[in-house]
């Protein structure tokens, strides 16, 4: 699980982040698929055996850099975290780049899982998933089938591909399967399509995944500027076959789902429907827009519910 060579780097919270505890970070490493993803391990320096939070998510075909203060919020309150990037984006490996797949990401959930049970300094026995946007879907259907999970933490989730590509209407749905099939086709002969991850506004957007007002500025800001804004158009056709419904079980243990009342991208409504659906579950309605929820005043609230939530889940 963890790279030859692998530093610690033993730090803490800054001073606007109120924390009871220090906490190190080490970077780790799993097999998924048989090719490497990264993660960031942080760890309290008590209590012996914290509970463990897997995180994973974040904008859609971006890396989980932004989840990084999560990460630190959770260590600092005692929580060890271990935040990873999905394969084909950030840090993590995998060609091509930005590619957006729901089954392979809840491979990558369960095979995170595999390599940290093998771990001795965590409590695996008190495991909560913590998914935010698309990965929420994932974190869910995991923790279906993985007694192991104590709860979920979905952040402004994106529940259903489908249902999320359905709300750019007709036409963005018979342009974006035609550029899938495109893509396929082209991808054979070492020359793939691709399309925007993110633009602004309906018309700017044309294909690309994400298509509102202030998204592209959000994106550069939370992957870098070493993020390049394109995904291989098949990313819409895995979206549109993942429907939310593959599995006929639902998750037993508690969940807590965090919507954003102003959300354009993750409707709040999908939230509210999942928490009708849950046997165990709890809604949380902020007043924020999609990509509040990385920094400011939704970001804050999210953590504190998110901590009233592991508390009352998972002691430490």
């Amino acid at each position: 699980m963890t790279d030859p060579g692998i530093r610690a780097e033993r730090g803490g919270v800054s001073p606007e982040r109120p924390s009871r505890y220090e906490f190190s970070t080490v970077r780790l490493t799993f097999r998924s698929g048989g090719e490497r993803c990264a993660g960031r391990l942080y760890r309290p320096d008590q209590p012996a055996d914290p509970p463990l939070v897997v995180l994973a998510g974040g904008p859609i075909g971006a890396g989980g850099r932004p989840l990084s203060p999560y990460a630190e919020r959770l260590a600092a309150a005692g929580y060890a975290a271990f935040s990873f990037d999905f394969r084909h984006t950030g840090d993590s490996d995998g060609d091509p780049r930005n590619l957006v797949s729901p089954a392979r990401q809840r491979a990558d959930w369960e095979a995170a899982l595999s390599g940290l049970h093998s771990r001795g300094d965590v409590a695996t026995d008190r495991t909560v998933l913590w998914g935010v946007g698309l990965a929420a879907a994932g974190a869910l259907a995991v923790a279906a089938d993985d007694p192991r999970i104590s709860g979920v933490v979905a952040a402004t989730p994106v529940l259903s591909g489908r249902a999320f590509l359905r709300e750019r209407g007709v036409g963005f749905l018979a342009g974006g399967a035609l550029a899938g099939v495109r893509d396929r086709l082209l991808s054979a002969i070492g020359r793939p399509h691709t399309v925007p991850v993110v633009a602004d506004g309906v018309d700017g957007g044309r294909l690309a995944l994400v298509s509102t007002p202030g998204a592209s500025r959000a994106y550069r800001d939370l992957a870098g500027d070493e993020w390049e804004n394109r995904t291989p158009a098949r990313s819409l056709l895995a979206l549109w076959r993942h429907t939310g419904n593959d599995d006929r079980r639902r998750p037993t243990c508690p969940v807590l789902l965090v919507g954003g009342t102003r959300d354009d991208v993750a409707s709040i409504e999908a939230a509210e429907d999942a928490a009708e659906s849950l046997p165990d579950a709890t809604l949380v309605r902020l007043p924020a827009g999609h990509f509040d929820f990385y920094d400011g005043d939704a970001f804050d609230r999210c953590v504190r519910h998110g901590l009233a939530f592991l508390d009352a889940t998972v002691s430490r």
